[in-house]
């Protein structure tokens, strides 16, 4: 996008900015979940800059000036940002109430970043925009170094429907029959074990030393992890074969590895029914999730919008399981958090697809369902591709510089980011033919609404 990328980039250092600092008044600890939600809101950060600037570049190929193309864009833009952004915060309030403290932690973050990303892009950007305008007088739209996805691009999407739907019914099968078969690697969250927080003596703890010297207790499953202060440390024992005389000895085990250089702040045992707790609670936080953003798409779309795109999140989330299974990672709640996190992004991607799809259906009543679906998928697909490529790069990141703590954590979450940009092309988009949905078959708010002019209709 050539200058307005830069732009683009200003603002999302301060919505980051903004995120940590509100953050940090709060006196939030930042732990896997948090930045689980601060790259979800990166990544929507993005989506709606990218909206804009192209809808934008789609006003400047119509013929107007770039004045007129910044105003329209943004104003023609601000209806999808806020929908995908409204269905992602409702799922973030609900996650906050019904899950437990780590997918709390995630909910709050991720509420957080959901204001700070629609406050700065329509703030921020729009006045960054506004004064390069009045500073530079540009004649023409900026263009970057390289675009990844052509203008005008007419790939036939629903052609490959029944490919893509036989594709993702054997996959889903194949991934609940590892579930119910093979089974999950469940973390100490869901087995139960032994919790233990420490505090260095001295100025900062060591994870690796830590870690080391734990290895060679022969303890099974150890998690080590900084949480708090850098002084402050919080491990995981998993739980012991001879019950609760084996759960002390292992305690007291930690304790003589650790006791000169650490002090003991808290020990607790994590047990059966707790466990379940957390799965349950964890579960039904992602069941009513998806039930509030059905009904919220529902009612400002239409309800064949509302069920596709609960199905198709709903089998990404399932994907995601098989992959948990095949791969053989840890899952915890920093999985669930991970899950969360594709839940959203899904949702939001969906949305953007579906706003523009419900724009089309009202400019063009008479062309055949599949068709109008194709030209929807290629008008949003330079701003579906740019947002996951830029997601995927966060992503990476972590991965190569994060840790091996946290490297299993953003390898489910790339596949989960894939995952979604497949489904929300694939299929949400051909689940409204399955539908029947028809071009006219609007409500009559909508119908009212193609009447009005087009730069005065919503996206």
């Amino acid at each position: 996008y050539g200058r307005l990328g830069l732009i683009a980039n200003v603002a999302l250092l301060a919505n980051v900015a903004l995120i940590i600092a509100v953050l940090s008044v709060l006196g939030a600890t930042l732990t896997l979940p948090g930045i689980a939600g601060i790259v979800l809101t990166m990544g929507m950060a993005v989506d709606s800059n990218v909206i804009i600037f192209e809808r934008v570049r789609e006003e400047n190929r119509q013929g107007r000036s770039i004045v007129q193309s910044m105003d329209s864009g943004f104003k023609q833009a601000l209806a999808t940002v806020v929908d995908a952004n409204v269905t992602t915060l409702i799922a973030a309030v609900i996650l906050f109430f019904l899950g437990s403290g780590p997918i709390k932690g995630f909910a709050v973050t991720l509420a957080i970043g959901i204001v700070t990303t629609v406050f700065t892009a329509f703030t921020l950007t729009r006045w960054l925009v506004a004064f390069w305008l009045r500073r530079q007088r540009p004649k023409a739209m900026p263009s970057g170094v390289m675009r990844l996805v052509p203008d005008d691009t007419r790939v036939p999407f629903m052609a490959f429907r029944k490919y893509a739907f036989t594709l993702s019914l054997l996959l889903s099968i194949a991934s609940a029959v590892l579930f119910f078969t093979v089974g999950m690697n469940y973390g100490i969250d869901f087995r139960g074990g032994s919790s233990i927080e420490v505090q260095a003596k001295g100025q900062q703890a060591d994870i690796g030393d830590i870690r080391q010297r734990l290895t060679g207790l022969e303890l099974g499953e150890v998690q080590v992890q900084e949480f708090g202060s850098t002084r402050d440390v919080l491990i995981r024992i998993g739980t012991q074969g001879g019950g609760d005389i084996a759960e002390q000895s292992a305690v007291e085990k930690v304790r003589s590895a650790l006791d000169t250089d650490y002090e003991f702040r808290r020990i607790e045992v994590v047990g059966p029914t707790v466990s379940s707790e957390l799965a349950f609670n964890g579960t039904m936080g992602v069941l009513a999730s998806l039930l509030a953003m059905l009904v919220y798409i529902w009612i400002r779309f239409e309800w064949q919008f509302g069920l596709g795109a609960i199905i198709s999140t709903f089998h990404d989330v399932i994907l995601m399981v098989g992959f948990y299974v095949v791969a053989g990672i840890e899952f915890n709640l920093t999985s669930i958090a991970a899950i969360l996190t594709i839940v959203g992004y899904s949702i939001n991607d969906t949305v953007v697809v579906y706003d523009r799809v419900r724009e089309n259906l009202r400019r063009y009543k008479r062309m055949p369902i599949a068709e109008l679906l194709d030209l929807s998928m290629n008008q949003t697909l330079a701003r579906t591709v740019l947002t996951g490529v830029t997601t995927l790069f966060a992503l990476a990141a972590l991965s190569i510089w994060g840790g091996e703590v946290i490297q299993s954590f953003t390898v489910a979450m790339i596949f989960g980011i894939l995952a979604g940009t497949y489904s929300s092309i694939f299929v949400a988009g051909p689940l409204l033919i399955l539908f029947k949905l028809r071009p006219g078959a609007l409500s009559p708010e909508e119908a009212a609404a193609a009447k009005e002019p087009p730069a005065q209709q919503a996206l």
